[in-house]
């Protein structure tokens, strides 16, 4: 008899594009989620140690949410941003206490993808350029301007692009010149080189859009500070800073509400854009940035989904879960815990070259022993994670680094046992 999965997967590369990544040499079907744990449709259980790409913020089927959701649903599921939105306005209010950005306005997207092609356009249009600063190794999303941002090869199927982008250095030390620098001389190499690259374009840049923390580009941590360097240089050109939030915000790092409050010395950045964990799985992302960028567009604008009243509603209530638990705070936590028994790793499996990142927000990275990336031993542990009930993730620039991203109510007992799994996974696979 066929089984589930196996049926289901055979229906699903029918229809859908083969380019659709499925996870695991036989996908599951995650069927049910509470809490930090989810099941597959054949009553497999899983602790998930990757929250949807980080985005299961707070926990699965969170009751709060799931009746705000219900409850909205009685009254109106859909109006668009043609009529007044009761949640969207209050959503709208408390990002803008939340973000730190002086003078702010929200606008509301049904992605994170979406979210930095918006800010995109308003950086263009202010600055009447279509110049624009990235770092390598970034991930910014599917859309074409959003791939045209993005420097990480196995995500951008195309060089044709509606921007002109210029990589610059901020987190990628491995297998380059900077490998062995420490972190202040590796962030006057990434400022110098910033300096140099902007010497080479014609003045007028818009941007540049940056993560706090590479996520698919491996949980790569830009040295703290050195966004705030980077700002005093495009401070004195004028160009704006863009911080990418779509997975460091909402606490995730533990340290700070925000990725980029680590980089704060010179003010926060002009925008900011957010998805993902704001709506625990509901699908909302936009923009927040100051009066002055958000209404340098002067055409009319819409968004017939961006801030519907059904996703608005769910995402209020579950930051205001996410603050009143202070999930921050057990972030930093038990995100400690974690990352603790995980730099046990190296001992464990010579594989590990790199166990790296912030709060619920780690990374690990394989290479083999003449020091090349391992993107298949990440493939084999991602298969042993998943027999031994743990789901992580995967990326960096050559595949090969593991991704561990829980909700952030991940309790120390859950990690203890996440971390034993993974470690084990680790071992097994060195061995062979």
């Amino acid at each position: 008899m066929t089984s589930t999965h196996a049926e289901l997967t055979k229906r699903h590369r029918a229809v859908l594009p083969d380019w659709l990544t499925l996870y695991y040499d036989q996908p599951i079907d995650l069927a049910r989620g509470e809490g930090r744990h989810v099941w597959d449709a054949e009553g497999n259980r899983y602790l998930d140690f990757f929250g949807g790409i980080l985005t299961t913020l707070t926990a699965h089927a969170l009751p709060e949410v799931t009746a705000a959701v219900r409850e909205q649903a009685g009254r109106v599921l859909h109006t668009s941003t043609l009529y007044l939105n009761r949640p969207m306005i209050e959503l709208a209010e408390r990002i803008a206490e939340l973000s730190g950005i002086n003078d702010p306005r929200v606008f509301f997207t049904t992605s994170g993808t979406e979210a930095n092609d918006t800010a995109l356009l308003l950086a263009t249009a202010h600055r009447r350029s279509n110049q624009v600063l990235a770092l390598r190794n970034s991930y910014h999303g599917r859309s074409f301007s959003a791939l045209a941002v993005t420097g990480n090869r196995g995500w951008s199927p195309t060089s044709l692009s509606p921007v002109q982008t210029a990589f610059v250095h901020g987190t990628r030390r491995r297998g380059t010149p900077l490998a062995d620098l420490p972190d202040e001389r590796f962030a006057e190499a990434c400022v110098a080189d910033l300096e140099d690259v902007l010497g080479q374009l014609h003045g007028n840049v818009a941007c540049l859009i940056a993560e706090p923390i590479q996520g698919v580009g491996g949980s790569s941590v830009v040295p703290d500070g050195l966004l705030a360097r980077f700002k005093e240089v495009l401070d004195r050109h004028g160009i704006l800073w863009i911080s990418d939030e779509v997975q460091t915000g909402w606490g995730r790092t533990g340290e700070h509400f925000w990725g980029w409050q680590a980089h704060a010395g010179s003010g926060p950045p002009d925008v900011v854009t957010f998805a993902k964990g704001l709506g625990n799985g509901l699908s909302i992302g936009g923009v927040v940035a100051r009066a002055e960028v958000m209404n340098s567009v002067g055409t009319n604008s819409i968004s017939t989904f961006g801030g519907s009243p059904i996703t608005a509603a769910g995402a209020l209530a579950n930051l205001d879960h996410l603050l009143r638990h202070n999930l921050q705070g057990n972030a930093a936590r038990v995100g400690a815990v974690l990352r603790r028994q995980l730099e046990g790793a190296p001992d464990r499996a010579p594989a590990v070259v790199d166990v790296r990142g912030k709060g619920l927000m780690i990374g690990i990275e394989l290479a083999h022993p003449d020091g090349t990336p391992a993107p298949d031993l990440a493939t084999e542990v991602l298969e042993e994670t998943r027999r031994g009930g743990v789901l992580i993730g995967r990326g960096g620039l050559d595949g090969n680094v593991l991704r561990i991203a829980p909700p952030l109510s991940l309790t120390e007992d859950e990690a203890h046992e996440g971390a034993a799994v993974v470690l084990a996974a680790l071992e097994g696979v060195g061995r062979r």
